[in-house]
């Protein structure tokens, strides 16, 4: 026989009812502390977007080749400022409407001026060659680079190897590496991309310093890729014929030259407006 068990003490029996209610407790402090963290968050990251206008836009236009070329652009240093340096003033005003940092476009509208003294009769501007910088290198920031006032970028902009991938053109070193770094495989340099015969071929040093022309430097990339598509002064950038005849010798792609047209376009459209 089990002899009988001992009445149990009320005191150390479970109180279910307090568990629950601590368990209810820690359960809403968590919750508190975490709507308090999201909130902070969410406020933190409120405060960090960026300000200001939205992204510049450029729609895509699929012009066919040869049938136009991109709308007039607003001629650079036209401004009725008192400045000394109209075309910093010019560039800083167009800036503010497009994507595209002043250095950039004051190599672009420096290139513009100086063809329209050596080669008037092909009228190239600058907002073409900020169409071929945007797509090449969106205007020396690719890769987390930039420009700087010295006109470089703070990384030296390098493609990949012509080396026959897919989508890739087979082409053999042509320089022993000295602008691209590469003694096997030519590669596409400076912010306009330049491949290095080419670059030999047209490269203009911008300042009269008397050193050698930099494919990195925004001001002689820029003046180089004016001269090779004015082709000698042969074009005539002002017709669709002549433009799409200059940007498909640059790159011999529709498509490429269709992105190149609608940045153009869209570069002198928003030049022109007040």
């Amino acid at each position: 026989m089990v002899p009988p068990q001992p009445p149990k003490d009320p005191a150390r029996r479970p109180n279910y009812g307090n568990i629950f209610g601590r368990l209810v407790l820690v359960l809403l402090l968590i919750v508190v502390v975490a709507a308090a963290a999201w909130g902070l968050g969410a406020l933190n990251r409120r405060d960090a977007a960026p300000l200001g206008p939205p992204p510049f836009l450029v729609p895509i236009q699929e012009v066919e080749p040869g049938a136009a070329a991109p709308g007039n652009a607003s001629a650079p240093g036209n401004t009725t400022t008192t400045d000394t340096n109209p075309l910093s003033e010019w560039a800083t005003r167009v800036a503010s409407k497009t994507d595209i940092p002043v250095r950039a476009l004051h190599a672009y509208a420096a290139a513009d001026l100086a063809m329209q003294r050596e080669a008037p009769a092909c009228r190239i501007s600058w907002a073409t060659l900020a169409g071929i910088g945007r797509v090449e290198s969106r205007h020396g920031s690719i890769n987390g680079s930039r420009l700087q006032e010295n006109g470089l970028p703070t990384r030296p902009i390098i493609g990949v190897p012509l080396n026959g991938a897919p989508g890739v053109r087979a082409i053999r070193d042509t320089d022993g590496g000295r602008l691209d770094g590469d003694p096997t495989w030519d590669r596409a340099v400076g912010p306009m991309q330049f491949i290095p015969g080419t670059w030999n071929r047209w490269a203009k040093r911008a300042a009269n310093d008397g050193l050698p022309a930099d494919p990195q430097n925004i001001d002689d990339a820029a003046l180089t890729a004016a001269r090779y598509l004015c082709a000698g002064g042969a074009r005539d950038l002002g017709t669709g014929q002549g433009w799409w005849a200059a940007v498909m010798a640059y790159n011999n792609s529709v498509e490429y030259g269709q992105n190149v047209f609608s940045g153009a376009d869209a570069y002198a459209r928003a030049s022109a407006t007040q």
